[in-house]
């Protein structure tokens, strides 16, 4: 797999995407987002964990201001809509991301800012490591947060908090993330891809199908009713119990031995 701005590596069951971009700190344009959607897609295929993370110093220092990239995005002269791109290229990765066939998990160093903290938080177990920081600074420039950071941030961490992230600007180290419930664990620089890939090798070698219902059960939750969420556990457990990883499930539990999942 070759890509321009990012890196793929399938270890395994385990796909690995990183932002790999260094002059700019792994901006995410439009051209990079082309290429996320693309490995996304292509992981969801392939592998049975996705890993997304960052090259060198950052995770993803946001959209990329620096330059027009990728394909032009309306008529010359036109006047400027500033949401188009999120429309035709970074909404659909994020929806990408919401609808994964199995679990993701975001493995963030250094800066997750803008939509590098949208994608951050997209992920269904976020690790951080210590020199981590999550940074809504579209004030600076005049616009709103995006990549559904509204909708994440008001649900991970509570309207208040949201208001605070998205009105001041100001950097949220990880250890402080932690502490509102942002991220799942906060790990030591040199931990943070040993600790993920080994989350990522757990979930892998995991029941497939169950843990994949489960994702989808929890990020629905969010957006459903009570009555709609016994439901939904109601069809999916119907799903998961004609698995043949049940089957072995329950085999390996009665039998007193560790059960071996082949993610059917």
């Amino acid at each position: 797999m070759s890509y321009e701005l990012i890196t793929y590596e399938l270890k395994d069951a385990v796909a690995v995407i990183a932002f790999n971009d260094p002059k700019t700190m792994n901006a995410c344009g439009v051209d990079t987002a082309q290429e996320l959607l693309h490995a996304v897609q292509t992981a969801g295929s392939e592998a049975r964990c996705t890993v997304i993370t960052g090259t060198g110093r950052g995770f993803c220092s946001g959209a990329n201001l620096g330059k027009v990239s990728g394909p032009q995005l309306s008529h010359p002269g036109s006047k400027p809509d500033a949401g188009r791109a999120l429309e035709t290229h970074y909404n659909p990765l994020i929806e990408a991301l919401r609808e994964h066939p199995h679990p993701v998990i975001t493995a963030v160093n250094g800066a997750a800012a803008g939509v590098g903290c949208s994608i951050a938080l997209m992920g269904d177990l976020i690790v951080a490591a210590k020199s981590a920081y999550f940074l809504q600074a579209f004030r600076r420039i005049g616009l709103v947060p995006d990549g559904g950071s509204t909708w994440l941030l008001a649900r991970n961490i509570g309207r208040v908090r949201a208001m605070e992230m998205a009105l001041f600007g100001e950097k949220l180290p990880a250890e402080k993330a932690l502490e509102w419930g942002m991220v799942n664990r906060v790990v030591d620089d040199g931990a943070l891809m040993p600790t993920v890939l080994e989350m990522a090798e757990t979930l892998a070698t995991g029941p497939t199908i169950a843990l994949a219902a489960a994702r989808k059960l929890i990020w629905d939750a969010c957006e459903s009713g009570f009555s709609e969420a016994l439901m939904a556990e109601r069809f999916a457990q119907r799903t998961a119990g004609r698995t043949k990883d049940f089957a072995e499930g329950v085999s390996a539990f009665l039998q007193k031995r560790p059960a071996k999942f082949t993610g059917n």
